[in-house]
């Protein structure tokens, strides 16, 4: 649909062969004049920012929650886990309108800390119990032979365990990217024109008077290829990560 001109994409019957065309690229990423032409490249950038930002901040706080709550360090551990893990049971609809309502008080609507942190609904949950699961797989022998060197507890974290469970991490990272650069929800209610993300950018091509398909289907073709490229750039950390643990 992305090659096709318009009186093609609406042609009844359909047409299997046809001329392909690439002005519905063209004016996705340097058009103007018409609702969303030319600005997607702005809708890239901030989908970027947001999920990037979403990512990192999730793997900051998840790793060392995961390896808190996967050695018992904390009292009720599985009950907390259970928590994070229920942020992904609940449907957004239920908790995005009292988000909406606390962005608007604390002035973060239409802001990356707003998405950034609105995200982590998204993300931590992903990243804590994925983590937690690689973690449970790490021998508990060598964070003690460590700790007999002198080591601490966020030493023997990020200088002992975190090397190991690497490719658990790098899953974690990239699923919880895919997850997040898909997500329509969050930017469909807590962004504005400033920090509006690809999903919601694609929306702009449902007009007043008609839906630009061949815009729609060109918008959502370009916005696929970050998470295509990430997820074959890191293909060996992520399968080696999926798999990890499996032989024993």
């Amino acid at each position: 649909m992305s090659l096709k001109d318009y009186a093609d994409v609406i042609a009844y019957p359909p047409k299997f062969f046809f001329v392909p065309t690439l002005d519905n690229y063209i004016d996705v990423l340097f058009g103007s004049g018409e609702a969303g032409a030319g600005e997607f490249r702005q809708y890239m950038l901030n989908s970027v920012i947001v999920s990037g930002g979403a990512v990192i901040l999730s793997l900051a706080v998840g790793v060392p929650a995961a390896f808190a709550l996967s050695r018992n360090r904390v009292r009720g551990a599985d009950h907390f886990a259970f928590t994070f893990l229920s942020l992904r049971f609940a449907p957004e609809l239920a908790v995005i309108i009292p988000l909406y309502a606390i962005f608007q008080q604390v002035r973060v609507y239409d802001t990356y800390i707003g998405m950034i942190l609105s995200h982590q609904l998204i993300t931590i949950p992903l990243v804590i119990w994925i983590v937690r699961t690689f973690l449970a797989d790490v021998p508990i022998e060598i964070e003690e032979a460590s700790q007999l060197d002198g080591c601490g507890p966020w030493r023997t974290l990020f200088g002992v365990v975190v090397p190991i469970i690497r490719p658990g991490i790098a899953s974690a990272a990239i699923l919880a990217f895919i997850f997040s650069w898909n997500n329509l929800l969050m930017g469909l209610v807590l962004s504005g024109p400033n920090t509006r993300p690809v999903t919601v950018g694609i929306l702009q091509a449902i007009g007043f008077d008609q839906v630009r398909w061949g815009w729609m289907a060109a918008a959502a073709m370009i916005a696929a290829i970050p998470g295509m490229i990430i997820a074959v750039y890191l293909q060996r950390h992520l399968v080696r990560g999926l798999t990890m643990g499996v032989g024993k």
